[in-house]
């Protein structure tokens, strides 16, 4: 297989010049892409394309941006099929999941921040010392350095690079080694779209490598990061170095809490869709739900049920339900964190095991169901990363609401019942930066995604994402034209 060029530099492919590169498809392990590792010349070269870039784009008006971006998003619908076709080889997801889901989910983001774009806004211009008019300006901040994750490599690099392009700010991303592909075929519809060659390059590389040169990068203003909070406890260390802004969407463990007056039927096809969604792969996927006690075997019987509907297949397969897990290396720290669990004496009421008829070298995990866990146990406490879900009863509505708390973590959660009321108090008392009544998992690009806690802080998506990528500036200008106010009195006295 010959080397492919795996950055994106000046509006143009590269190789890298690092260690060699494999890019695998995790349902066959099959290597799919050969190349280079960006290196930190790498790093600088993409840096000095974006900071060059920077005064251009950073100047344009908003309509033009937003011209710009609305092209982008005719162009990636040109490209859907083929952009779907990638991610799920690359990523191991079924085509299904990529062709209604990753894909138009990316396509309405760019145009959601196509039209954001125009509405940078702040307070309103007004006299608030009676002697001034105050004013606020909204400035973008300069060279962007993001780092992706690979679970949805098409999204995850759209929630970086639509929010800062669109405030004005020029960009460099590194998405996983694991999964760039898409990464690399979504800032070349930019390029095709018109946007300027330098406002949005990528670096494919590791992290300790690429990323962390990328981090500790003088040039680059912020550093926004996805992924696990173990390393983003480093990202900001390292960023702090340097005082940059940091932006970090880190892990999740969401509780799914089901109140004794729930729709049964709801809340158990809600567990099985939010707990198997992308094989688990998912930081807001629901991993340990809270059954209060009078429906606590009807709902284990019926997650069971369901999840043994589920299918295992190949990812071009459109009847494929479910996918592998990202490399075998991950599906074995699965895989040991339920053997765990069973040693512990939690019950494995279905799955927990590594199933025998999948493709030959793919990473399949069966969707897995167990009970009998403790609350301080490492299956309800960690998260998993996997098609595990983790069902354990309560009593009182108090106890459901510490429990649903009794984490690190802040990402996502769900409560269910027909009293709104009960689903009110939980809105307002569960720790999270997102809530769901009645449902778990889906987003739109309106409304943004963020943590609390260990799960990080800033937002993605929605307009409130440009507060992560602006600076808030106050003009305050004279109004008298005199030359002497009032407050130099209080400085020194002049006749």
């Amino acid at each position: 297989m010959s080397q492919q060029e795996l950055q994106y530099i000046g509006g143009a492919r590269r190789l890298g010049s690092g260690e060699p590169l494999s890019v695998t498809a995790p349902a066959t392990g099959e290597v799919i892409a050969t190349g280079k590792g960006a290196t930190a010349a790498d790093v600088d070269a993409a840096v000095a394309a974006a900071k060059a870039a920077f005064p251009e784009w950073a100047g344009t008006t908003p309509g033009e941006r937003s011209d710009l971006m609305h092209a982008w998003v005719r162009v990636l619908h040109e490209r859907a099929d083929e952009l779907a076709a990638v991610e799920s080889v690359n990523a191991g997801k079924p085509i299904r999941l990529a062709q209604e889901f990753d894909v138009p989910g990316t396509i309405d983001n760019t145009a959601f921040f196509a039209g954001a774009a125009r509405h940078l806004e702040g307070k309103s211009a007004a006299e608030y010392s009676g002697d001034h008019t105050s004013s606020i300006r909204r400035e973008p901040l300069g060279v962007i350095g993001s780092i992706s994750p690979w679970n949805y490599p098409l999204q995850m690099a759209a929630w970086k690079i639509l929010p800062a392009v669109a405030a004005g700010n020029t960009i460099v991303l590194k998405p996983s080694e694991l999964t760039p592909l898409t990464s690399l075929l979504f800032a070349e519809a930019a390029t095709a779209a018109g946007v300027p060659a330098g406002v949005i390059n990528v670096v494919t590389g590791v992290g300790p490598v690429a990323g962390q040169a990328l981090v500790e990068h003088p040039d680059v203003a912020m550093v926004s990061f996805t992924g696990s909070t173990v390393v983003g406890r480093q990202v900001a260390a390292t960023a702090a170095g340097s005082v940059k802004r940091v932006h970090l969407e880190l892990g999740g463990k969401a509780p799914f809490v089901v109140f004794d007056d729930a729709d049964l039927e709801a809340a158990a096809r809600g567990a099985v869709a939010g707990a198997l969604i992308n094989v688990g792969q998912d930081c807001t996927a629901a991993t340990r739900a809270y059954v209060q006690r009078p429906l606590f075997d009807e709902f284990v019987g019926r997650v069971a049920d369901l999840m043994d509907r589920v299918t295992l297949g190949p990812v071009e397969d459109p009847e494929t339900d479910m996918g592998p897990l990202i490399t075998r290396k991950h599906r074995d720290k699965v895989s040991g964190m339920v053997d765990r669990a069973r040693d512990a004496g939690a019950k494995v009421v279905r799955g927990g095991r590594i199933p025998e008829h999948t493709h030959e070298g793919g990473a399949y995990y069966e969707p897995t169901l167990i009970t009998g866990a403790t609350q301080d146990s490492e299956i309800v406490q960690q998260e998993v990363f996997g098609p595990v879900l983790v069902v354990l009863p309560f009593d009182t509505d108090d106890e459901a609401i510490a429990l649903a708390n009794d984490t690190a973590y802040g990402l996502a959660a769900s409560a269910w019942s027909t009293n709104v009321y009960r689903t009110q108090r939980a809105s307002r008392e569960i720790q999270a930066g997102c809530v769901w009544i009645n449902d778990h998992i889906p987003i739109i690009s309106e409304m943004p995604h963020g943590g609390y806690k260990a799960s990080g802080f800033g937002k993605d998506m929605s307009a409130y994402a440009f507060d992560e990528y602006t600076n808030i500036k106050h003009v305050m200008s004279d109004i008298t034209a005199a030359a002497h106010k009032p407050w130099h009195d209080v400085i020194f006295r002049a006749e």
